[in-house]
């Protein structure tokens, strides 16, 4: 039987490790947010993926990855920190396929003019193998990245969402920039199969980038 995660079961090593990104995040965030908010997204974070026992070795990592995250759109939305760059959403089901590869792409086209953040409704334990090997084609490496939920702060912070496939379960708040994408879901396709979804994305993404404004780096 595999071992329920919670912030109530840490291991010594991801105590030290939660510890330290406590501190770290603290460093980044100095005037800013106060320890207890640090450490409560930190927390909420780490709980967010625990029950993924495939990710058990790399929960603190994740957890830090994610509060932060969550910690730059909510100083956005409270007008503590806005560094004026378009900041955009991918959202897909699983957060393992189409999101994934549209944030790459921005990520990849935008440089550091602009910011790109994906979520899933369900997000999966894993990114999709097929969609990395096809970003991989196109000389990016989407592999460190990881399934995530979104949350409310990070829609909200969000200047433009694009949903592909998540339907009624993607958030919808008054004022916002909503897109849908219908493109084919990647889950259980091979990389022959992904890559027409992988080249409509970038397509996608470039005219996306174009309406933005942004500079396209390549």
């Amino acid at each position: 039987m595999t071992e329920t995660r919670s912030w109530d079961t840490l291991s010594l090593d991801e105590g030290l490790a939660l510890k330290t990104a406590a501190t770290r995040l603290s460093t980044e965030f100095a005037g800013v947010f106060g320890q207890e908010t640090i450490e409560r997204f930190l927390h909420s974070s780490f709980d967010q993926f625990a029950g993924k026992a495939s990710m058990t070795r790399f929960l603190p990592l994740l957890a830090e990855r994610f509060a932060r995250q969550r910690l730059q759109a909510l100083a956005k939305i409270e007008g503590l920190h806005d560094d004026g760059k378009p900041t955009v959403l991918f959202l897909c089901v699983h957060n393992a396929g189409r999101s994934q590869m549209a944030m790459g792409f921005f990520t990849q086209l935008a440089g550091d003019s602009a910011v790109a953040w994906s979520g899933g409704s369900e997000p999966d334990s894993s990114v999709n193998p097929a969609a990395i090997e096809a970003m991989r084609e196109r000389g990016m490496n989407i592999s460190a990245e990881y399934p995530k939920p979104w949350t409310d702060e990070v829609v909200r912070a969000a200047d433009v969402v694009i949903s592909m496939g998540c339907g009624d379960a993607c958030p919808i708040f008054p004022g916002k920039r909503y897109e849908e994408w219908v493109l084919d879901d990647p889950a259980g396709l091979d990389v022959a199969a992904v890559r027409p979804v992988r080249d409509e994305i970038e397509r996608r993404v470039r005219v996306l980038l174009g309406e933005l404004q942004v500079r396209v780096t390549a």
